[in-house]
C-alpha cells in the first residue's frame, strides 16, 4: 500500500547557501530546515560560520548563491525589515539595546506598524491612536512579565545586567508577534542561575505558545536540553544533524566541535 501522507514542509529551509569574505569561503552550500513549532539548534566551533548563517538566513548580509524559503515563500532577496514583518526576528550575540531609554519604552519601539508614526493618524484620529498605545503598552508589560522584567519596565535599559539584556532582547522579538526567532548564543556572558531561567522561558514560549526557535549556543548543555534537531557547523559546510542524542554520539562532531 502506498503512503500518500508527505511530511509538513518545514518553516524555514535554506539550501545552497554560499558566502565569502576576501576569497574566504565563510559558509558554503550550507543548508538547513527549521520545523514550525520546534526548537531547533545550530552548533559548531568557533569560525564555523554559524552567525555569518544566521545573518545570511535574516539578511543582515547578502549570499552569494542559495535559497531561503519561509512559509513557503522566498526571503533571500527581501530587506531585514522585510524579512521581520514576514515573521523572522533575531537577537544578537551582543544585546543590543536602548540604554538611554526605559525597559517599557525598549519594547513599544519594537511594536511593528504602529498608527502613531503616520502624522495624518495622529491628526485625525487621535482616540485611535491613544487606544492602540494602550493596548501596546499592556502587551509590552505582558510581555516584561513573561521575561520577568515588569519591575524594571521604568528603569533604564542601560541599567540591566548582561542577563537581563538578553532577556529585554527576547521580550522585544516577541513583541513584532513573530513566527520564527533566531537566538545568537543566548546564554552567553549570562549569570549561571539566569541560563536555567532563559531556558525555562523558551521551552514555555514554546511548548505553550507553539512559537518554532533556531539557536545558536555555545553551551552544550542548553542544547541538548532544549533541542528537538540539531545541525553542526564546521568550516562553513554541514557536518551533521540528527536528534540530540544522535549528534552527542557522532564521531565526526565528537572530533570537529568536542575535540575528542
Amino acid at each position: 500500500m502506498v503512503n500518500n501522507q508527505s511530511s509538513p514542509l518545514p518553516l524555514l529551509a535554506a539550501t545552497g547557501l554560499c558566502k565569502s569574505f576576501g576569497g574566504i569561503k565563510a559558509v558554503n552550500e550550507a543548508k538547513i530546515e527549521v520545523a514550525k513549532g520546534s526548537i531547533t539548534g545550530l552548533i559548531g566551533p568557533n569560525g564555523a560560520g554559524k552567525t555569518t548563517l544566521f545573518n545570511l538566513l535574516s539578511n543582515f548580509i547578502r549570499p552569494d548563491k542559495g535559497r531561503v524559503i519561509f512559509d513557503g515563500e522566498p526571503i533571500h532577496n527581501l530587506q531585514p525589515y522585510q524579512i521581520a514583518q514576514q515573521g523572522v526576528v533575531r537577537t544578537f550575540q551582543v544585546a543590543r539595546t536602548l540604554s538611554r531609554l526605559s525597559v517599557l519604552e525598549n519594547m513599544l519601539l519594537a511594536a511593528q506598524k504602529q498608527t502613531g508614526e503616520n502624522f495624518w493618524q495622529v491628526q485625525l484620529q487621535p482616540h485611535i491612536v491613544a487606544k492602540e498605545e494602550k493596548q501596546l503598552q499592556e502587551r509590552a508589560m505582558f510581555l516584561l512579565e513573561s521575561v520577568g522584567l515588569a519591575k524594571k519596565a521604568y528603569d533604564y535599559a542601560g541599567g540591566l545586567s548582561g542577563g537581563q539584556r538578553k532577556l529585554l532582547e527576547m521580550g522585544r522579538a516577541l513583541m513584532t508577534n513573530p513566527k520564527l526567532i533566531l537566538l545568537d548564543e543566548p546564554a552567553a556572558g549570562v549569570n549561571p542561575r539566569l541560563i536555567d531561567d532563559i531556558c525555562d522561558r523558551i521551552l514555555t514560549w514554546n511548548r505553550q505558545d507553539g512559537m518554532t526557535f533556531l539557536i545558536i549556543e555555545h553551551n552544550m548543555d542548553v542544547i541538548m536540553s532544549l533541542c528537538d534537531r540539531v545541525w553542526v557547523l564546521a568550516e562553513g559546510q554541514n557536518l551533521a544533524d540528527g536528534t540530540p542524542a544522535e549528534i552527542q554520539n557522532n564521531a565526526k562532531v565528537l572530533e570537529a566541535y568536542l575535540g575528542k
